[in-house]
């Protein structure tokens, strides 16, 4: 049984590729590093990290991309006998222009050390490349209109200026006439694109109506590469815009791969929003889903017809059920669930020895350059998180602790601190939406501790969340229940510019710049 969404937390913009019996999946990682989650499967069902392919200066630095810019909608593919991943890293979210650059890396194995990028063009972002069976290669993006309404690309949008096809080679680069071969259709925000060859015909597939809950995958064909694309009958083979009672919303943005033994199948982008007296909220933000096509009549159709995606599709394997996952820190590497934030120099932001998780103090809790904070996805609506914290500040300005974090307007933290006249404290940060002010919020007055380790925990049930801590007694709940609805893609600024999802982790900033360090021995994810 495959059940989706078959990668839980933030997980977008599915790239999908096959060699032999062996599945792929690449999707975005924005800010947060390294870059690039690769997962892989046997069975369409179970699923495992095996690569974050960007992880050294060299191929990305991000300190200073603005929240969700960073690594746009990757695309994986094998030609050659190596894979092949494309990328954007975007520079500017906010305003007129994007600031975005598309690089090339390689690798002749998925999980091994991969090359340095190749950069190929700033013309727009979602970035592909299609390798055609006479060996020569396309790159395709969108490209990007700064210049306003009325100025061409799509009429619902014109800042989407059409999808640019042009061919390259690693030896020389982008060469030839850049042709747009597809301008959408009238749902507009045409991005994504991805090329695919069968029976004589191009294919291609993009996203359209923006990632939010208009969004859908809309497929074209052509018998020259160049185009005219003519649109599927139906338009968009995947959408659930026209149903909001759906469990599964917001689809679009994902690839087709034919499977090995002659099933079909097409990956995308997916929401399970959650709702509330202000309107629905995804936590997860956008996760990765799969839905079986088959062919008619030369286009793709969902299996069972219609344009919903189903939670649940027939397979021979079954699906892992949730489990705990617990860690004591110590030498050797981080624990593959964590990433840390934009900068490619880890060893300033933390290291792990004999005294666990050691987090240097750097930048304020919302930095765009170096913020200390290693954190993992929350995967479900339901969970406990709890860590252990050694940590001795001097001053205020030195804080360390547990966090529910989307970005520097959308985050709660409980921090251990030295309060004047109080001496250690905890007390709790919070930025509950407020875009673009970024002010903060004290829920509490500082609560006096004593000297030695802390332990920190938090609940959350869905929209609701709550901190404790504990001094070796019983856990003791900490501030009033807080707002969880808001670490989510539709809290503060809203969904069309928070295109990550919710995490949980530890974190610790010194704004002295004394570089004070809070050591943590372990950290505990329970879903229920």
């Amino acid at each position: 049984m495959i059940r989706n969404p078959i990668l839980p937390g933030f997980n977008p913009d599915p790239s999908m590729c096959r060699v032999g019996e062996d599945y792929y999946i690449a999707t975005s990682t924005f800010e947060w590093y390294p870059g690039v989650q690769i997962h892989h499967s046997r069975d369409l069902v179970n699923w495992r990290l095996v690569s974050r392919p960007l992880n050294r200066a060299a191929q990305l630095d991000m300190r200073g991309n603005p929240d969700s810019g960073g690594i746009w909608a990757p695309c994986l593919s094998h030609a050659d006998g190596k894979f092949w991943l494309v990328y954007t890293d975007v520079k500017r979210l906010d305003g007129a222009f994007k600031d975005t650059h598309n690089y090339i890396v390689t690798c002749e194995t998925v999980d091994g050390e991969w090359s340095d990028p190749i950069y190929v063009n700033s013309m727009g972002f979602d970035p592909s490349l299609f390798h055609d069976d006479d060996g020569r290669k396309w790159f395709l993006d969108l490209r990007w209109n700064h210049r306003g309404k009325g100025t061409g690309g799509n009429p619902k949008h014109a800042s989407f200026d059409g999808i640019i096809l042009q061919e390259w080679s690693p030896e020389r680069g982008l060469f030839g006439p850049a042709t747009n071969i597809f301008g959408g259709t009238e749902r507009g925000l045409t991005e994504g694109p991805h090329l695919f060859k069968r029976d004589g015909w191009y294919y291609l597939t993009v996203a359209e109506g923006g990632t939010g809950y208009n969004h859908a995958v809309t497929m074209a064909r052509s018998r020259r590469i160049e185009g005219p694309y003519e649109v599927h009958p139906e338009k968009h083979l995947i959408t659930a815009a026209h149903a909001p009672e759906h469990p599964i919303q917001r689809t679009g943005h994902g690839q087709y791969v034919e499977g090995h033994d002659g099933r079909h199948w097409h990956t995308f982008l997916m929401g399970r929003p959650l709702s509330t007296e202000n309107g629905r909220f995804s936590p997860m933000g956008r996760e990765t889903g799969i839905e079986e096509v088959v062919w008619r009549d030369g286009w793709l159709w969902l299996k069972e017809g219609g344009q919903l995606p189903r939670a649940e599709i027939s397979a021979d394997a079954k699906p892992a059920g949730p489990a705990a996952v617990e860690h004591s820190f110590g030498p050797g590497a981080l624990p593959a669930e964590f990433q840390w934030l934009r900068s490619p120099f880890p060893e300033r932001i933390f290291r792990l020895s004999d005294r666990g998780l050691t987090l240097i103090g750097r930048e304020s809790l919302g930095s765009w350059f170096e913020q200390s904070l290693v954190a993992r996805r929350q995967e479900h609506f339901v969970y406990t998180a709890e860590t252990a914290l050694d940590f001795a500040p001097k001053y205020y300005q030195q804080a360390a602790g547990l966090t529910t974090y989307y970005n520097r307007h959308k985050l709660h933290a409980l921090i251990l601190t030295s309060e004047p006249g109080i001496g250690r404290a905890l007390t709790i940060l919070s930025c509950p939406g407020d875009w673009p002010n970024f002010a903060l919020t004290h829920p509490i007055a500082p609560v006096s501790v004593g000297d030695g380790p802390v332990e920190l925990r938090v609940d959350v049930d869905r929209a609701a969340q709550q901190f404790y801590w504990r001094q070796g007694g019983d856990w003791q709940a900490i501030g009033p229940e807080l707002d969880a609805a808001v670490i989510s893609d539709e809290g503060g600024r809203g969904e069309h510019a928070s295109f990550t999802g919710a995490f949980v982790g530890m974190v610790a900033f010194d704004t002295s710049g004394s570089a004070a360090e809070a050591h943590f021995t372990r950290f505990a994810y329970r879903p229920s």
